[in-house]
């Protein structure tokens, strides 16, 4: 397993965890935020929180807070792809 799709699995783990919804399939369209997205705002900040946590695991700071991350138009926030690559691109930039 690459280190693309370990990130991905993990991203879309937390978020079906933490979304509560266990018949749908979380993929990387799955919107976040915005129309038909699976999250309210506390759901994506606990969501945050949780990736940290595995952040500090891998050794490094998930910087979710950032403007790029509260940019509506380059969201990271937009959809479960969104957010994995985000991830992986904090992880690798540490």
């Amino acid at each position: 397993m690459n280190d693309i799709q370990k990130v991905e699995g993990i991203v879309l783990q937390e978020i079906k965890n933490v979304s509560e919804i266990k018949k749908s399939v979380i993929n990387k369209r799955t919107r976040l935020i915005g129309n038909d997205s699976i999250l309210d705002s506390m759901k994506l900040v606990e969501l945050c929180l949780s990736l940290t946590d595995i952040a500090e695991e891998l050794g490094f700071e998930f910087d979710w807070t950032s403007d790029k991350a509260m940019s509506t138009s380059r969201s990271m926030f937009k959809d479960a792809g969104s957010l994995s690559n985000e991830f992986l691109r904090q992880w690798k930039n540490n």
